[in-house]
């Protein structure tokens, strides 16, 4: 059944891949509207988008979906609920074309809460209490962006419409409300500061499912509804949040995954630095490339978490990479397409990455920003590469710390087919759509030692990298620094244990104090006892009607005598 859901999403993202190149060339775009309710003057409809964003979109993650559920094939083999599982990803991919192709809020609604849904379900898979806190910080964190949305669908009535084209209309009226909302929308969504410890904790669930959550699914839905209605920022202040937030987020994961030991974490933290660079993108005014790195960000990312789940299963599903090592001349193949995804994501001339990533750094260089956002933005891009090169060193190339947790897992012909058809794509897909969109800029002129920052970046975080395997650097001294970004600047502390943890506390002492305690005791122990009180009352006033008759005649003749 695997196979045969993989091979039907391939085909379907086949079709809308060539329908998106002609869409795009004749410049043409679908709209179709179903009637759903028709009452006097109400009317309600839904409306789909059928363009070539929409259906590039759709093609990718259909294509990365596919190739997702044949390496399913293999790693969920032995699950008993494997079934569960694959209609539960079937339903995910679902609900995120719902949202691909909506193009008002009403119509967004429904592929977006059902992605939350979800999600939850397949984050709490494994059912433990890791699992059951990691699902509820989740859910919780979307569910903030859900209500805002909610409160934009509300805002939006006074113009008689849900559609993003009435933005885009030249209307003498400020947006500023509704920008802001879709801000606070796409940074849950999109895991941005300060609701960035949601995304390492959703690694509780499969491997598998990480792969679509931090390539094309869950968290790209923001990055699409900020390109979606990025008219409604006609003003340049509220694109400057966007930046900021950018160089904040990208900043902080980048130096989380230096502290970082779990294995899935830290890329899901590469994940969040990426986000980080879609919203600077943004934030510079560049949509159409912020959705081009979205784009190429989602092959190497999934090809990541495919090489990974093949490491985790020949671990006996270990994550630490302490215990890792020397899984060089056991896995090989892996090795090889671990290493085109890992050059792909630090930049790599050529790869998929390189092209998209080189762009939106060199046209931060065009704009005017001061010092500061520079030093942060290079440095994030550095420190990309430093902890890309330390994962590297750890699983590969490091001595092996722990034979008897490998059970010397073999990588079958399902997993290989799907880890070469994303690696093919992480290293071609660059070139190839940039050249399918024609994507054409001004004239960049920097100079040399600015176009070649990123190149000596990548050679100082090398040789740094070099110098901490040699001399077994753990920055053992600076215990608070380590303590502060292996939990995200104390994000993942605050909303766990503060806010996440204090309420399933409280929910919990609700439960044993009323539900199992005063309420049981009034209402359910002594149930039987009540029910024998009426039971009584009712047999009494059966067996005694023509007393009780008697009694209220003499009352009222009584009442009329007095009165």
């Amino acid at each position: 059944m695997y196979i045969l859901v993989s091979l039907f999403f391939f085909f379907l993202s086949s079709i809308l891949f060539f329908f998106s190149i002609n869409f795009m060339y004749l410049e043409k775009s679908m709209f179709f509207e179903w009637e759903m309710i028709s009452f006097n003057s109400f009317e309600l409809n839904y409306v789909i988008l059928m363009d070539w964003m929409s259906m590039l979109f759709m093609s990718l993650v259909l294509m990365i979906s596919s190739m997702v559920i044949l390496y399913s094939q293999s790693y969920m083999f032995e699950d008993k609920d494997k079934i569960r599982f694959l209609w539960m990803v079937i339903s995910f991919v679902m609900f995120m074309l719902l949202l691909i192709i909506s193009p008002n809020l009403f119509s967004l609604m429904l592929g977006w809460d059902g992605l939350g849904v979800v999600s939850f379900c397949l984050v709490v898979f494994f059912q433990n209490n890791k699992s059951y806190n990691a699902g509820m910080l989740t859910f919780l964190s979307n569910r903030v962006g859900d209500v805002f949305l909610f409160m934009m669908l509300g805002f939006s009535l006074k113009f008689m419409s849900w559609s993003n084209y009435i933005f885009s209309l030249d209307l003498d009226y400020d947006f500023s409300d509704l920008s802001i909302l879709l801000i606070l929308i796409s940074i849950t969504k999109s895991a941005q500061i300060p609701f960035s410890s949601w995304l390492p904790a959703a690694m509780a669930a499969p491997t598998p499912v990480s792969a679509l959550v931090h390539s094309s699914t869950l968290v790209t839905a923001g990055i699409y509804l900020l390109v979606r209605f990025y008219e409604l920022f006609k003003g340049e202040d509220l694109i400057k949040v966007l930046f900021i937030l950018g160089v904040l987020t990208m900043f902080m994961a980048s130096i989380g995954g230096i502290f970082e030991f779990d294995l899935k974490k830290i890329i899901a933290l590469s994940t969040l630095s990426q986000l980080g660079l879609m919203f600077v993108s943004l934030g510079l005014g560049l949509k159409f490339l912020s959705m081009f790195h979205l784009l190429s960000h989602a092959f190497f990312k999934a090809l990541l978490f495919l090489c990974v789940g093949v490491l985790i299963h020949s671990m006996n599903n270990f994550q630490d990479i302490r215990y890792m090592g020397g899984m060089l001349k056991y896995f090989p193949f892996s090795y090889s397409c671990f290493m085109v995804a890992n050059f792909s994501l630090m930049g790599l001339f050529f790869m998929s990455g390189f092209y998209s990533k080189d762009l939106i750094l060199e046209n931060m260089c065009l704009n005017k920003l001061n010092y500061f956002i520079y030093i942060l933005l290079y440095l994030s891009v550095m420190l990309t590469i430093f902890y890309t090169m330390r994962l590297i060193y750890y699983l590969f190339l490091n001595y092996i710390n722990s034979n008897s947790l490998m059970n010397y897992f073999e990588e079958d012909y399902f997993m290989c087919v799907s880890m070469f058809f994303m690696m093919m794509m992480s290293v071609g897909f660059g070139s190839f759509f940039k050249w399918m969109m024609n994507y054409s800029l001004n004239f960049i002129y920097l100079y040399i030692y600015m176009k070649l920052t990123v190149f000596y970046l990548m050679i100082l975080s090398m040789s740094f990298m070099i110098y901490f395997m040699f001399n077994k650097f753990y920055f053992k001294n600076m215990v608070l620094i380590n303590y502060m970004n292996s939990y995200m600047w104390f994000l993942s502390i605050f909303t766990l244990n503060l806010i996440n943890f204090k309420f399933l506390k409280l929910s919990f002492n609700f439960n044993k104090y009323l539900d199992k305690g005063w309420i049981e005791y009034i209402f359910i122990n002594n149930l039987n006892n009540l029910f024998k009180l009426f039971m009584n009352i009712l047999l009494m006033i059966q067996f005694n009607l023509m007393m009780i008759m008697i009694f209220f005649i003499f009352m009222f003749i009584l009442l009329v005598y007095l009165y």
